[in-house]
């Protein structure tokens, strides 16, 4: 007897784990890519903020949309809970290294310094016959205000 399973990087994890996924090169998978760092992140309880988390959308979306369109193929996505952080890794099949400045006149190219605006760490490093475009956003820990006027982010609890 079969088991009648439908496992997706959702279902199949309920700690933090690596998860990471083929993006195929359509037109709708950069939002659906988005969709789902982000939704790992909201399952796996990482504390980010509301804004922080839109950053998170926007970062995947420039790294993922790069990767698909100059390769024109399907690129890997991991989503990485290491301590402290979140990692967002993207492997493509393009040799072409990441260019930080574009022209004035060119009206495209400023995706990486949108990540380096954004995210609190980014990078690449070359993987096979391509390369991995990864960015990083620190965790963010309440602590009750020693006032008891709240909570401040960025602070751990005594």
């Amino acid at each position: 007897m079969g088991w009648n399973v439908t496992v997706g990087p959702l279902s199949s994890a309920r700690f933090p784990v690596p998860l990471e996924w083929g993006a195929p090169p359509a037109a709708d998978a950069v939002p659906a890519a988005r969709w789902l760092v982000v939704a790992i992140v909201r399952e796996w309880g990482v504390p980010l903020s509301d804004d922080v988390l839109q950053d998170l959308a926007l970062c995947a979306s420039e790294v993922i949309a790069n990767a698909l369109l100059h390769t024109v193929d399907r690129c890997l996505v991991t989503v990485l809970r290491r301590p402290g952080r979140l990692r967002v890794e993207v492997a493509d099949r393009c040799p072409a290294l990441p260019v930080r400045e574009r022209g004035a006149e060119e009206t495209g190219g400023r995706g990486l310094l949108l990540l380096e605006a954004l995210a609190g760490a980014w990078g690449w490093h070359p993987e096979g016959p391509g390369k991995v475009v990864w960015f990083e956003f620190p965790e963010q820990h309440e602590a009750p205000c020693p006032h008891g006027w709240g909570a401040a982010l960025g602070l751990a609890a005594a």
